[in-house]
C-alpha cells in the first residue's frame, strides 16, 4: 500500500497563492499530481492543505483524497515531517494501513514519474534503507565559497581556493522534489540526511527552487526551454 502526500499550505507569503498559481498554463500543484499519477505507484494521492481553494483545485487535477490540515500544522514554522506524519495517521485512522509513503512537494514542475519509480524500486531492494530522495550536484565547487566580511570578502576555506575544480570532491544538495520512505521511518521522525537514505540523482536542469518571484520566472524559462522545447 503506497500513498503520496503532497503538502500544500495556503499561506504563501513571497508568491501569493503559489501552489495553485498558473505555471506554464496550469496550476503549479498539477505537475506534482500528474507525476504521481503517471508513475502508477500510488494507491492514493493525498493533498494535505488548510486551504479550500487548494483542495478544490487539487481534486480537479486528480488528487484522490484531501486531508484537512489543522491550524497548528499550517503556520510558517512547521516543518514537512509533522505534516506527513499527520497525513499518515489520518489515512490509517480513516482507511487502512500503508507501507511506503512518498512526500512530494507541490512546487516541483520538473518532477518526473521515472525518478519516482527509480526511488521506490531502489528503496524496496534494500531493507536496511529507510528513505530514497532526490538530489543534484552543486553547479560550483562549494569548497571555494566566499563570505562577505569586514567590508570585503574572505574565503570559507582558504586552503581550497587555489585548487582546480576537478581536484575537489563533487558535492550534492537536496533537490526538493520527492522523499520516499518507509511508513515507520516517517512516523519515528528518522532523519532524512543519513546513511540509511538512498540518493536519487537528478540532472541540474531538472531542478529549480521556487521561493521568490525571480525563482518563478527562471523556472518557467527553464520549463519552456527543456520540457516544452
Amino acid at each position: 500500500m503506497n500513498i503520496a502526500v503532497i503538502p500544500a499550505r495556503g499561506g504563501s507569503k513571497r508568491i501569493k497563492h503559489k501552489n495553485i498559481k498558473s505555471f506554464a498554463g496550469k496550476p503549479l500543484i498539477a505537475y506534482s499530481i500528474d507525476a504521481a499519477i503517471n508513475s502508477r505507484q500510488f494507491d492514493e494521492i493525498i493533498v494535505s492543505t488548510d486551504s479550500p481553494d487548494i483542495a478544490k483545485i487539487a481534486r480537479e487535477c486528480g488528487a484522490t483524497l484531501v486531508i484537512e490540515r489543522p491550524a497548528n500544522l499550517a503556520d510558517d514554522f512547521t516543518g514537512t515531517t509533522p505534516v506527513v506524519q499527520h497525513a499518515i495517521k489520518e489515512y490509517e485512522r480513516l482507511y487502512q494501513a500503508v507501507d511506503f509513503v512518498c512526500c512530494i512537494y507541490a512546487t516541483a514542475p520538473f518532477l518526473s514519474a521515472d525518478y519516482l519509480l527509480q526511488g521506490i524500486n531502489q528503496l524496496k531492494q534494500d531493507e536496511k534503507k529507510q528513505y530514497a530522495f532526490s538530489v543534484t550536484t552543486f553547479d560550483f565547487p562549494i569548497q571555494r565559497a566566499i563570505r562577505l566580511a569586514a567590508g570585503g570578502v574572505e574565503p570559507i576555506d582558504s586552503s581550497k581556493m587555489g585548487k582546480r575544480s576537478q581536484d575537489l570532491e563533487e558535492c550534492y544538495h537536496d533537490a526538493g522534489q520527492f522523499y520516499w520512505g518507509r511508513k515507520e521511518a516517517f512516523l519515528a521522525g528518522a532523519p532524512t540526511f543519513a546513511h540509511h537514505s538512498i540518493p536519487v540523482i537528478l540532472p541540474r536542469y531538472l531542478v529549480q527552487d521556487i521561493d521568490t518571484p525571480e525563482d518563478w520566472q527562471r523556472a518557467e524559462l527553464m520549463y519552456n526551454a527543456y520540457i516544452e522545447g
